[in-house]
């Protein structure tokens, strides 16, 4: 009876340690859902979350490094609109996009030639007339409305779980987002959200050129770099960050529309401030590509133009 009675109970204490820490959430569900692990515990949903090489960070640019090897990145079919339909879905703690597309990226300091498999995004909430930011990373302590999130994996990758496996096999684009004016570019996106208001609901979506989500590619050259992790659980430590100086502009109807999606099911919590702390750098270095931003194609032709009437001036 007693080895039975210590039987039972062992299975009792290893269930419970399977089922505790499983669930994790931001810090906003906490009302809603008071038993999962926010971020001070992901911990105890992945070991790895507590690793040295945590992200996001707060990028203090007095403290970067200048790398002359950040060259501006290689942008391969961001600017084609596929065949295929992209998948959207609210998977209970962002809006994902999973994407059917042959876009890559390379070069700036990469060691090969990675492709994009996905984005997502982070956001705050507005109350009132005021938002308050939510984008995961930070400059010198200031955070922007949003931030998206562009995932790519190595090119001889199969997907993101084969990706881990390599030191460098997650490639994250990450853009801060600024309220400004209306991006009609991003339309298509938001006029989605109505299709998946409710967590595991998708729906299929027109493709778009990646390059029509971003600012300008000429915009792109300032950036930083450092090696870091997911910032969602399973926080693994894969991952080369490229986090862009230049925002994306949204209007504050435009952003306020993510937050019409929730986290549960319906009438559940609003999802927003779905963002993970900054973490502590342990010792890491950020880098900065320190490049002069590029003029558009058009301002070089106008300066092709005028430049030999301005010559011819000045020396007759």
């Amino acid at each position: 009876m007693e080895l039975l009675f210590l039987v039972l109970f062992s299975l009792h204490i290893l269930k419970t340690e399977a089922v505790v820490g499983q669930h994790w959430c931001y810090l906003s569900q906490k009302k809603e859902e008071p038993s999962c692990e926010d971020p001070r515990l992901w911990h105890t949903v992945d070991a790895k979350c507590k690793g040295s090489k945590q992200s996001p960070i707060n990028i203090v640019t007095k403290n970067v490094i200048y790398n002359k090897s950040l060259t501006p990145l290689y942008f391969e079919n961001y600017d084609v609109k596929g065949t295929s339909k992209w998948t959207i879905e609210n998977n209970g703690h962002t809006v994902k996009v999973t994407l059917n597309t042959n876009s890559k990226i390379g070069g700036g300091g990469l060691k090969g030639m990675y492709k994009a498999v996905e984005f997502h995004l982070h956001w705050g909430v507005q109350e009132e007339q005021l938002y308050f930011p939510g984008s995961e990373h930070s400059i010198d302590g200031e955070k922007q409305a949003m931030e998206l999130h562009i995932v790519h994996i190595r090119e001889d990758a199969s997907d993101l779980a084969d990706a881990k496996n390599y030191a460098d096999g997650i490639a994250v684009l990450a853009f801060f987002i600024k309220i400004d004016e209306e991006n009609k570019n991003y339309a298509t996106l938001i006029s989605e959200l109505d299709n998946i208001l409710q967590k595991d609901t998708s729906s299929q979506m027109e493709p778009l050129p990646l390059d029509s989500l971003l600012p300008p590619l000429y915009e792109l050259v300032k950036y930083y770099r450092y090696e870091g992790s997911l910032t969602t659980p399973d926080c693994h430590e894969t991952v080369i960050w490229t986090v862009f100086e230049k925002p994306i502009q949204l209007s504050l109807w435009q952003v306020s529309q993510f937050s019409s999606v929730h986290f549960g099911g319906k009438n559940s919590t609003i999802m927003s401030e779905n963002f993970r702390p900054a973490q502590f750098l342990n010792g890491r270095y950020v880098y900065w590509s320190g490049a002069s931003s590029l003029l558009p194609p058009a301002k070089v032709l106008m300066l092709a133009l005028i430049l030999p009437c301005l010559l011819n001036s000045l020396f007759q």
